[in-house]
C-alpha cells in the first residue's frame, strides 16, 4: 500500500470510525458498520485489520473513508453509503431513489418460491431496485418476469441490477393509480410490496429512514391506507390467468383489510401469512 501524505494508519481509522459513530449507533453498531467498511474498502475482515493495524492507508483510500465517515455520522443508511445491499444472497445496487430492501420482503419472495407450482408469467409492481423481480428470475429463469415501477430513477436502477445480476427481466414504467392504467397480462403471479406506512407512523420511524429513503415508496395517507392495494388488485382481476396468485407485502394493522378487500372483489383462497416477528405481513390469494 502507498504511503500517504497524512500518515493515517488502519488502526487508527477502525478506532476514529467506532468512536464517532458510537454515539449515534451505539458500540455494537458502530463497530459492525466499521467492519462492512473496511471490508468494502480493503476486503479485509475484523481479524485482518487487526493485523494490518500500522499499515498507512493512501491518500486515495483515505479520502474513501473520510468521505464514507462524515455521510455516515450524518445519519445516510450504510447500504446507500456503499452503493449496495444484499437481498436472497444478492448483491443490489441501491441508492436513495429506491428503498433499501428489507428482511420481511426477503420473507415474501421465499414464501412464493415455496409455492409447489410453475409461474411462467410473473409481474412485480412497484419494484424498486428490482430486488423480488431479479430474486424470483434467478429462482425460475424460464419464467418471463415484467418489473413495474412509477419511477424511472428507480427503473434505471433495477435495470443495472438485472444487468449485473445476468437476470433477463423486462422493465416498465407505468402508474397503477393513474386512470386508464392497464397491465397486459395474462400473468400467473403478481407480487406487490407497495407504499403501506401510514404517514402518522412517520414519528415512530428511524431518522436515517425519514430523512433518506423516499417517502412515495414509504408512505400512505392515512384516510386510504388501502389505495394500492384497492388498485392493484382490480387491475390483477383482469391481468391474472385462471388460478393465477396475487402476493402482498402490507402494514401488519391493515394485512386483515386487505385480506377482505380480495374477498370482497371475488378473490379465492385468501390467506393472511404471518413474518418471523409473529405479525400479519403477508396476503396472498388466487383468482
Amino acid at each position: 500500500m502507498e504511503r500517504s501524505l497524512r500518515e493515517v494508519g488502519v488502526g487508527a481509522m477502525f478506532d476514529r470510525y467506532r468512536s464517532a459513530l458510537n454515539e449515534r449507533f451505539g458500540a455494537n453498531e458502530a463497530r459492525a458498520i466499521g467492519r462492512a467498511v473496511f471490508q468494502e474498502y480493503l476486503g479485509w475482515d475484523i481479524a485482518q485489520v487487526e493485523d494490518h493495524r500500522a499499515d498507512l492507508l493512501d491518500d486515495r483510500t483515505l479520502e474513501r473513508f473520510e468521505s464514507s465517515l462524515a455521510r455516515l455520522r450524518e445519519g445516510e443508511p450504510l447500504q446507500y453509503v456503499l452503493g449496495h445491499a444484499w437481498f436472497m444472497g444478492l448483491r443490489l445496487h441501491v441508492g436513495p431513489a429506491v428503498l433499501i430492501p428489507r428482511p420481511e420482503t426477503e420473507e415474501l419472495v421465499q414464501c412464493i418460491m415455496e409455492q409447489d407450482r410453475p409461474f411462467p408469467r410473473i409481474l412485480d409492481l412497484g419494484t424498486g431496485s428490482g430486488c423480488i423481480a431479479i430474486a424470483i428470475k434467478k429462482k425460475w429463469p424460464a419464467s418471463h418476469v415484467v418489473g413495474v415501477d412509477v419511477s424511472a430513477e428507480a427503473l434505471d436502477i433495477a435495470r443495472k441490477n438485472s444487468d449485473a445480476l445476468g437476470a433477463q427481466v423486462e422493465w416498465r414504467k407505468c402508474d397503477v393509480l393513474a386512470s386508464g392504467t392497464v397491465f397486459h397480462g395474462p400473468f400467473d403471479l403478481i407480487v406487490s410490496n407497495p407504499p403501506y406506512v401510514p404517514r402518522s407512523d412517520a414519528f415512530a420511524m428511524p431518522k436515517h429512514v425519514i430523512d433518506h429513503e423516499p417517502h412515495g415508496a414509504l408512505f400512505v395517507e392515512d384516510a386510504d391506507p388501502l389505495v394500492f392495494y384497492r388498485a392493484i388488485a382490480d387491475h390483477a382481476s383482469r391481468a391474472l390467468s385462471r388460478g393465477g396468485s396475487l402476493w402482498f407485502e402490507a402494514h401488519y394493522q391493515h394485512a386483515k383489510a386487505v385480506a377482505d378487500l380480495l374477498l370482497d372483489l371475488g378473490y379465492r383462497d385468501v390467506r393472511v401469512e404471518k413474518d418471523l416477528s409473529g405479525a400479519d405481513r403477508f396476503i396472498r390469494a388466487e383468482r
